[in-house]
């Protein structure tokens, strides 16, 4: 397990930017892993088609914190396409041996020791998982603004 808890995850862990809530974010998700009781709040507003700010708030396990802390630092500016591009290549790392994320989400390779884990990949994943249900909430909640 070593190889899981390397220094930068710790620090990716003990580092979050962005922890707290939002006034009146655009799209907000919790999502909780059933294995482990992890659970991670995500809060974003989105303005000119990238996301503008983002809160969250993190209960989880050095893996879900990290993962976490790697997507408050690098969030803002983002668009929801690079936001749900960088949770399917994090799934697709984890779950199927692809190639660790790209782009803007490019620390999350130092999660790719969780592979060999599957119980960790649920806690690895909650922090995207609730930024695009956060994504998909604010992206509605526009449409019906807009009808």
């Amino acid at each position: 397990m070593d190889d899981l808890y390397h220094p930068r995850i710790l620090e990716l862990a003990a580092d979050i930017p962005h922890v707290g809530r939002l006034d009146a974010p655009d799209g907000a998700s919790t999502k909780v892993s059933r294995v482990c009781g992890s659970v991670v709040t995500v809060e974003l507003k989105l303005k000119d088609g990238v996301v503008s700010e983002i809160a969250v708030h993190p209960k989880a396990c050095a893996l879900g914190q990290a993962a976490t802390g790697v997507l408050a630092m690098h969030a803002v500016g983002a668009t929801p396409a690079e936001i749900r591009a960088a949770r399917d290549a994090l799934g697709a790392m984890l779950r199927q041996g692809a190639p660790p994320p790209a782009g803007r989400f490019w620390e999350l390779r130092h999660l790719e020791g969780v592979r060999d884990y599957p119980p960790r990949h649920a806690s690895t994943m909650l922090a995207f998982d609730a930024a695009c249900a956060a994504l998909d909430a604010a992206e509605a909640a526009a449409e019906q603004r807009a009808s």
